[in-house]
């Protein structure tokens, strides 16, 4: 049997891109809000805020395994011998994925999925925020966040590999 020839595809998520969409996205919200009471409107703004963006960095972290995850047919990597996990608050400067994939896989698919999955990210982190401080949008960022994940599984899937029919006599 032939090994099928691959390359390594880097996809990289800065923090600092993530932030700026999030926060801008966040002031949004709190300016369409429909109230008056300021208190309301300045929590759902405040999002990148001391002691707020620490709840921001472990969504954001846990967002992004849930990419690598989803991406898991070509993100796959092997554990060593000895794996220890903590749940130390680190604040990631650029997240990366590495995807072995074939070597005729599609730029424009690489490229919807960076979009895609820097999408899903803030979603990810909006979702979890309004979830905290404005319950009438969080279902809608819930949605969004699903709706990429499927978008997602479905540029994946159309590349998993080729459908070959085999000839029958039948």
């Amino acid at each position: 049997m032939k090994k099928k020839r691959k390359k390594i595809v880097t996809l990289a998520f800065k923090r600092e891109e993530l932030l700026y969409d999030i926060k801008n996205v966040a002031f949004v919200e709190g300016d369409v809000m429909r109230t008056e009471n300021e208190h309301e409107r300045h929590q759902v703004i405040d999002i990148g805020e001391d002691g707020n963006i620490d709840r921001v960095t472990r969504m954001l972290d846990l967002a992004f395994a849930r990419c690598v995850e989803l991406c898991y047919p070509y993100s796959k990597e092997p554990t060593w011998p000895e794996t220890i996990m903590d749940d130390v608050l680190n604040e990631t400067e650029t997240y990366v994925m590495r995807m072995r994939v074939p070597v005729d896989y599609s730029q424009t698919t690489v490229t919807l999925l960076e979009r895609l999955i820097h999408e899903l990210l803030v979603s990810r982190v909006l979702w979890d925020w309004m979830s905290i401080t404005n319950r009438d949008a969080a279902a809608a960022w819930f949605q969004k966040m699903n709706d990429l994940e499927e978008q997602i599984k479905d540029a994946l899937n159309a590349h998993i590999g080729r459908v070959r029919l085999t000839l029958t006599p039948f």
